[in-house]
């Protein structure tokens, strides 16, 4: 299975790489963009990435209030979404980056965010925070990127309270095959240019799109969702299948 760790071993992109080393290997592909990183988002998509993102926040209808908790989010884009739709909500950002956390603080810092955020180093296969204590978990292109996806699904039931929102929006796999090659060849060449010559680091942006070719497909991860004890499961395509947006429940 794609994404899947076996006889102690996990994809790493394209590479098989002892399960234990995965996490010291992302960690240093996002030290390494994390300045860039937002930029590069804009520019790898076109800026169409803003629109998936707001897709989610639809879905998530955060309200004043609630206690959200947004995993692999340190540059603050999606907790800032939330708390721009629902003042008065509280985020957790919760990354395993410290370089990512201190970008989005930083970037907080300066827009004159000062409250509503908090900010965590944490691993999502491990999450520091109690069992059924938040309304929503968010994860925005950062499943793909654990070493047991599974035990991170699993970590996103536990932390939710009955009755909160599970939304993972990741990159996924495109459903017209002619625009399947198109979207290929334009990963595997433009992609990794553009992180040398923006971000100073080709090998992170090869990581990152031969992570997407990894990940399992929509189908897969709906099943992986419902094994986790997450219920009314079910995902949208966006942008052809580019991106899905998955949903599920604790009840």
């Amino acid at each position: 299975m794609a994404g899947s760790e076996t006889s102690g071993e996990a994809d790493f992109g394209y590479r098989r790489v002892k399960a234990e080393e995965k996490a010291r290997l992302v960690r240093q592909v996002f030290d390494s963009v994390a300045d860039r990183y937002d930029l590069m988002n804009d520019l790898m998509s076109g800026g169409v990435h803003r629109l998936w993102k707001a897709e989610l926040i639809d879905r998530l209808a955060p309200r004043p209030g609630q206690i959200l908790l947004d995993v692999a989010g340190g540059t603050g884009d999606i907790a800032e979404r939330i708390l721009g739709r629902a003042e008065g909500a509280s985020v957790v950002v919760c990354d395993v980056t410290e370089a990512m956390l201190r970008r989005g603080r930083d970037r907080a810092i300066d827009g004159g965010r000062l409250h509503g955020i908090d900010w965590v180093c944490g691993d999502a296969e491990n999450l520091p925070i109690a069992d059924a204590s938040v309304d929503g978990y968010t994860i925005a292109f950062g499943l793909r990127n654990v070493t047991h996806i599974d035990a991170a699904l699993a970590e996103a039931r536990r932390v939710l309270k009955p009755g909160g929102r599970f939304l993972c929006l990741e990159f996924s796999r495109v459903e017209a095959p002619l625009f399947g090659r198109v979207y290929d060849l334009y990963s595997f060449t433009v992609l990794p240019l553009l992180g040398q010559v923006v971000a100073g680091d080709r090998e992170a942006y090869q990581y990152l799109v031969e992570s997407i070719r990894r990940f399992p497909p929509q189908g897969e991860l709906a099943r992986m969702m419902a094994a986790a004890g997450l219920e009314r499961v079910d995902y949208r395509n966006l942008t052809g299948g580019i991106a899905a947006l998955h949903s599920g429940w604790r009840l």
